[in-house]
Parts: structure tokens; sequence; C-alpha cells
């Protein structure tokens, strides 16, 4: 795996009376980055996960674990690209090395690519697969030791809208398709899990503002993106996190096999 690295620490973790230990994917910005923020305390262990493709995506993730480390938490990091054979089983063995655990686990990683059906290639829908259903598939199957001897076992997949919404002027095709996979992987680990106390769910943003990459400052894509939204504004990453919080709180221990679309109404039609 050229990308992936062994897991770095920013704070002792010689003490390991966690509450909960909690992998997250996709960590070093956006959605990921705001959820790790928001459940950032004492006596919680975060493992954070980041392709980790340059030095400004290492950095970015270091960053993110400062941050969640100035709150109390105990951090790690680990890069890799979860498409790579054998990657995201890396992960999860850095996760349960570092922290003896894995009580929760946020497949947040990911990406989205406007493509039609007839200009999809064999490259780009492969590669969609490993990236999301795929490395989820993979998560999920090396977790399950972990999980099933939790007390507060929880996975949280990402999804999108474009598996749940079809337009000619917005074609996402692999990427629809690799989400709608996901989800029906996540549902198939909740009734497998379910008899271990373990819930598995799924979210489905709608248009969520982006913190880099070419759309970020953009204004005339968050314009179109607003108005596309019967709520008349896009979502903010806190937003996306809000939700995932909760899922993985106490609170909603009897919610499982579920997509919940947090999408400002984009999906009613």
């Amino acid at each position: 795996m050229s990308q992936a690295d062994d897991a770095s620490s920013t704070t002792d973790i010689s003490d390991s009376g966690f509450d909960r230990v909690v992998l997250i994917t996709g960590a070093g910005s956006g959605i990921g980055a705001a959820l790790a923020r928001r459940i950032a305390a004492p006596r919680t262990a975060l493992m954070l996960h980041a392709r980790g493709a340059d030095d400004e995506a290492r950095q970015r993730l270091a960053q993110v674990a400062a941050d969640c480390s100035a709150n109390g938490a105990h951090c790690a990091t680990v890069c890799a690209d979860l498409a790579e054979r054998g990657a995201p089983e890396h992960v999860i063995h850095q996760t349960l090395a570092h922290f003896g655990a894995l009580d929760q686990l946020v497949a947040n990683a990911g990406h989205a690519q406007r493509q039609t059906l007839n200009a999809l290639d064999t490259d780009a829908f492969n590669a969609a697969f490993a990236a999301m259903p795929g490395a989820f598939a993979a998560l999920v199957k090396r977790a399950t030791p972990a999980l099933a001897t939790s007390e507060r076992g929880r996975v949280v997949a990402l999804s999108s809208f474009v598996a749940h919404r079809y337009r000619v002027d917005a074609p996402f095709a692999a990427t629809a398709a690799a989400k709608a996979a996901l989800e029906s992987l996540a549902k198939t680990a909740a009734a497998e899990l379910a008899a271990h106390g373990v819930t598995v769910n799924c979210v489905a943003p709608g248009y969520t503002r982006k913190d880099r990459g070419p759309s970020a400052d953009n204004a005339s894509v968050w314009t179109r993106a607003a108005e596309a939204t019967p709520l008349g504004h896009v979502a903010e990453p806190a937003d996306i996190a809000a939700l995932i919080a909760f899922l993985l709180s106490d609170e909603a221990r009897h919610i499982t096999g579920q997509v919940i679309h947090i999408d400002g109404g984009l999906t009613l039609g």
C-alpha cells in the first residue's frame, strides 16, 4: 500500500480508560473534520483517517487531530488510500493496535464525480466501487469482532443524494451506483450485526459546502445548489456532523438499517 502509514499519536494513551473509540475515515476536511471536532472530548479516543495524498493533506489531518486533542480527546492519525487492496484492513488494525478497541466506525471517505452513463468508462466505475462500497465492506468485516463486543457499537456510512435524485443536467453515473451499493451493504450489515446490539445507518446529505477542492470558492456553484434546494440554502459540514453525532449517541440505540436524508428537501421531488 503505497499511501498507508502506521498510526501516529498526538497524545499520551498510556491510560486507556476510554468511553468510546471512534474511527472516522475522510477526517481531514469537510464532514469528517466537522464530526471529529464535534465529538472530541475527554475519555473519547479518535482514530482520524485521510488518504494523505500529499503533504498538504497530511497537514490538514494533523491540524484536525490537534484541534480535537485541545478539546481533551485522545487522537491518532492514519493515512491510506482505501481503494487499495488491504488498506481498509490496515486502518482497522492500526486502530485496534493503538487503542485496543473499536466502538464506532464512521465510513465518510468518498468522492463524487460527474459523469454520464454514456461517457462512463470501466476504470472510473471500478474506482468508485473500490473507494466506497468495497472499502465499506472491508472495514466492517475487519471491525466486526471489535464492534460485536462493544456496548456502544455503531456504524454510520455516508451516502449521497445522488443515489436518489437523477437528472440529465446533473449526472453522477458511477457515484450514484456506488452510493446505492453502499446503502444496500449497510442494510445487510444492520441485519447481521443487530444480534450484537450494533446499529448501522446511512446518512445521505444534499449539497454540502466544501472547504477545499475546485468548487470550494466558486460562488456560482453554491448559488445554483442553493436555488435547487427547497429550503434555499446548502448544508454546512457541521449540519451533517450533528446528525452523525446523534446516530453515534446512546439516544439513537433503537435506530438501525435506515438511510436518513439531510438535504434541505432536495429529494422531495
